[in-house]
């Protein structure tokens, strides 16, 4: 008798969301795991699936669950190029405007299995825009893959490894050379549950986000953190409310040191003349990257 049985299992707003809109209705049994607890031994083998699908899954999967069936994720590049952590940050901070997604077994190896399939994939936009265009393709993947059950071929071509990001890499690097830099490194991490860009001045954290490329500037909301504070207590700083954003304009980013530092200076003092914020929050700096 054909198994008809599929879980799907994502940690991301994204692809539930994909989820709830595609997959769920399409022919067959579909389960929808959303905590790394639900997913052990005695579940998948009470299940007995044909295929799990792992769409933006960061946890590692156990030898054993590995082995009871065909365990397939879903990655943002040309493997065996970019195996490894933040594929989508490390292509937009290389430079490139376009990748695939791979379908592929999942492995004790990293990003190392055999690939089922590949689906174009645009980096243009925010990152949450990218990552919500990257959850519909992939839906479209997983619906392909439950209909015609494709055979998988050995990777080929030379391995290239991307490490995955830190908190730390979410502030403006010094140096940037122009607007379209700026511009790429704010887009690339403007997604939910990513720190995102930011710098520091003083006393204070200012996160930037919506950014938008205007002729000779930037447009980007901001938001202004306590850094002292969040210093002496990252973990409390995930719980706490997050503060209204700001407009302001990152107008010309210059090419030279002195002038980033002045042009820094120019952006507070912009900030301090706009409404000053009634509640301040703490840094949240533990969280990586998927």
């Amino acid at each position: 008798m054909e198994n008809r049985v599929y879980v799907v299992a994502t940690l991301k707003p994204w692809n539930i969301q994909a989820y709830h809109r595609t997959l769920k209705h399409l022919p067959g049994q579909w389960h929808l795991v959303t905590d790394p607890v639900q997913l052990c031994v005695e579940f998948v083998r009470s299940l007995a699936p044909r295929y799990i699908f792992f769409p933006h899954w960061s946890e590692i999967v156990p030898a054993e669950i590995l082995a009871l069936t065909e365990c397939v994720c879903f990655h943002e590049t040309d493997l065996p190029f970019g195996r490894g952590g933040s594929p989508i940050q490390n292509l937009i901070e290389r430079g490139q405007r376009e990748t695939v997604i791979t379908a592929l077994r999942m492995t004790e190896e990293l990003d190392a299995g055999p690939v089922y399939m590949k689906q174009p994939l645009s980096l243009e936009g925010g990152g949450e825009e990218i990552y919500f265009r990257a959850a519909s393709a992939v839906a479209g993947m997983i619906a392909e893959m439950v209909d015609l059950e494709p055979e998988s071929f050995e990777q080929v071509g030379e391995a290239v490894v991307f490490q995955r990001r830190t908190p730390r890499q979410s502030e403006v690097p010094p140096e940037l050379t122009g607007l379209e830099q700026l511009f790429d490194h704010i887009r690339m991490l403007d997604a939910e549950g990513y720190p995102k860009a930011c710098f520091t001045h003083g006393h204070y954290r200012f996160e930037l986000s919506r950014p938008a490329l205007k002729t000779g500037e930037i447009v980007a909301d901001v938001r202004k953190k306590e850094l002292a504070e969040a210093q002496q207590d990252c973990e409390k700083a995930m719980s706490l409310l997050s503060i209204d954003a700001e407009h302001i304009h990152l107008g010309g980013f210059p090419d030279n040191e002195m002038d980033k530092h002045s042009h820094l200076e120019l952006i507070q003092q912009q900030l301090s003349r706009q409404r000053q914020w009634h509640r301040q929050t703490l840094v949240p700096g533990a969280d990586s990257l998927a």
